[in-house]
């Protein structure tokens, strides 16, 4: 069993023999069996151990445990004890969850520290099955059905080709104890209802069970290689500026597969993707959905997508100068001698004596109006701004410079306002220039 880890190790180049790696070792069977097999193969190991303070005096008596096997082993021990109560109350998240979050993120920060290649866990085939299962009665896309990955990132599963089974009878054969954590013998939550319950009744009704849905599961990912490559070589197509058109996503033979791969890193539910592909050609221009991360909206034909963004602030000018504005611009203010003429979106050339400062730079507002350049009376901005054909996103990031009275004297980026234009008569113009900061 150890050569089979060993060749699995080699085959998916999970480890170097002249790095050094953590193990996280939790004292249950698994990661015992994973610190003393890599220890075995000749790796340089540094062991971690959680104390997340939730099952009383069994939490200390598995750090004692890990303890003295790092002991006896002689490899160096890294102890942490969380308050992971409190943590999962503060964050409004499951206690299963913010022990994850506690766990590898203490996980990494001491991999950096130590200067450690990767963080050894200890999930092997059983693992895999129930959460293939588990991902099944979520509603999983593809990839959900190819099971756990043997590298994610710095999370190295040496152990993936083995089951609980091989691991407690090599443990037997050496002699080596290991603590059982109590709460994984109660089918109270869903993995262990699967550990305990399905799985065994699926054994029961097909010897081969487990064995057949790792089949499944590797055919699967092969598929998913494929898959992926069609997906990619479409969206590098079909996706410019996070943008695409509906009418090329429609002639595509799965338009809803091409939008969980674009939409789902940016947050989205497959429900929310589901029900925009199935509705694709009744989808009204400015309609909109925002998932945690991002903005998406159909504009002209396309759907737009975007990261979200805070509201923008309003900045009060007292005078002519360089003024920062929200970390992304910096306006430059100077009043110049005579008349001056600049035809540029970026900059706006107005008459000195028709501005009264201070000025206020803040996002356009609903009854907005202004006089733009070389029109005859008022239009409202929003108007003005549907002419222009701009996204509903693009709108509400557009900027207006208002003078001390609050007349709006520049559409920042489209239009000054004609009554504080350049005239013959001017004798010095106020000009106003932005710079993008990167």
């Amino acid at each position: 069993m150890l050569n089979k880890v060993k060749q699995f190790i080699e085959r998916h180049h999970l480890l170097d023999i002249s790095q050094k790696y953590l193990v996280a070792l939790s004292g249950g069977a698994d990661s015992v069996c994973l610190l003393l097999m890599l220890k075995e193969l000749g790796y340089e190991l540094e062991a971690v151990h959680c104390n997340f303070k939730l099952r009383g005096e069994e939490s200390y008596r598995d750090e004692a445990f890990v303890k003295q096997l790092c002991d006896e082993q002689q490899i160096d021990l890294h102890l942490i004890h969380f308050d992971t109560k409190t943590y999962a109350s503060l964050h409004k998240v499951s206690i299963e969850m913010a022990a994850r979050e506690l766990r590898y993120n203490y996980f990494e920060q001491l991999r950096k520290d130590l200067g450690c290649a990767g963080i050894c866990v200890a999930h092997h085939e059983d693992d895999t099955v129930e959460t293939i299962l588990m991902n099944i009665l979520r509603g999983t896309g593809l990839r959900g059905l190819t099971g756990i990955k043997p590298c994610n990132g710095h999370i190295l599963r040496p152990l993936l080709c083995i089951s609980r089974r091989n691991i407690e009878t090599w443990l037997e054969g050496k002699g080596q104890t290991y603590v059982t954590d109590s709460t994984n013998l109660e089918a109270d939550i869903l993995r262990n209802k699967l550990r305990l319950q399905v799985i065994p009744l699926l054994n029961q009704i097909s010897p081969s069970a487990k064995t057949n849905i790792l089949k499944t599961a590797r055919h699967i990912s092969e598929a998913t290689v494929v898959y992926e490559k069609s997906i990619n070589d479409t969206l590098a197509q079909i996706l410019k500026n996070d943008t695409i058109s509906i009418e090329q996503l429609c002639q595509e033979p799965s338009p809803e597969s091409i939008l969980y791969e674009w939409l789902n890193p940016k947050g989205f539910s497959s429900q929310t993707i589901e029900s925009i592909s199935d509705s694709l050609d009744q989808l009204q221009s400015g309609r909109e959905w925002t998932s945690s991360t991002h903005q998406l909206t159909i504009h002209r034909g396309q759907l737009v997508a975007e990261p979200l963004f805070s509201a923008l602030p309003t900045l009060q000018i007292p005078e002519t100068g360089i003024y920062h504005y929200n970390g992304t611009e910096k306006y430059h203010i100077r009043n110049v001698e005579g008349k001056l003429v600049l035809f540029d979106h970026q900059s706006a050339c107005l008459d000195a004596e028709k501005l009264r400062f201070p000025l206020t730079i803040r996002p356009v507002l609903t009854g907005d109006r202004f006089q733009p350049f070389g029109m005859k009376g008022t239009r409202l901005v929003s108007d003005f701004l549907t002419d222009t054909h701009l996204n509903i996103f693009e709108k509400r990031r557009t900027l207006v410079i208002c003078d001390a009275r609050g007349n709006i004297v520049w559409l920042v980026g489209h239009r000054p306002d004609h009554r504080f234009c350049v005239t013959d008569s001017t004798k010095n113009t106020i000009v106003i220039s932005i710079e993008k900061l990167k």
